[in-house]
């Protein structure tokens, strides 16, 4: 999603957010992300003013102050940025791939299912398709991505072929290098 995203290229436009739908987003990223609830008010204020930034492909980038803190394409759920993840790691689910699928995951790749159920890998079994996760590497303890389940850890054990995870966001991406002007 992000893999060639550059700001004076693909921003089409941003707006600030009215104080009723700031409450609906912070709505939704509590259902989402329960675990963050105690936690929403210190990374985001109710007094701080928060803009949506409008791109390309209908992405939409959730800014408070100057700091990307999550984003969405279309109607898919609201995704913590690299940056956030990396200060609450505990916001979403975990998988973990095996040493030979860093190289591919950090230039974008889609996480495939032999990366997931191989000796190094650490598949959870309490995550569903659909699921947002935070993909980390062995032996790492920060994400390397963010992305979302194709399959249930059940079918990537028994198929093991194919995308296992969609990675959307990755350490060094147009999204991790966002700078706002």
């Amino acid at each position: 999603m992000f893999k060639k995203f550059d700001y004076n290229e693909h921003i089409s436009s941003t707006n600030q957010l009215k104080s009723s739908v700031q409450r609906q987003i912070r709505v939704k990223l509590i259902e989402q992300m329960p675990k963050f609830e105690d936690y929403l008010l210190d990374v985001w204020p109710k007094k701080e003013n928060a803009k949506i930034i409008k791109c390309h492909e209908h992405i939409e980038i959730l800014l408070v102050g100057e700091t990307p803190l999550f984003y969405k394409q279309r109607d898919s759920p609201w995704f913590p940025t690299l940056k956030l993840l990396h200060q609450y790691p505990f916001i979403l689910p975990r998988q973990q791939v095996d040493r030979g699928a860093i190289k591919f995951v950090l230039s974008g790749a889609n996480i495939m299912c032999p990366g997931l159920t191989s000796k190094g890998a650490d598949l959870n079994p309490a995550t569903e398709a659909g699921t947002v996760v935070a993909v980390h590497a062995e032996n790492k303890h920060l994400a390397l991505a963010i992305g979302l389940m194709k399959m249930s850890p059940t079918q990537i054990q028994s198929v093991n072929k194919g995308i296992g995870i969609d990675t959307i966001h990755y350490l060094n991406d147009g999204l991790w290098h966002l700078r706002i002007k």
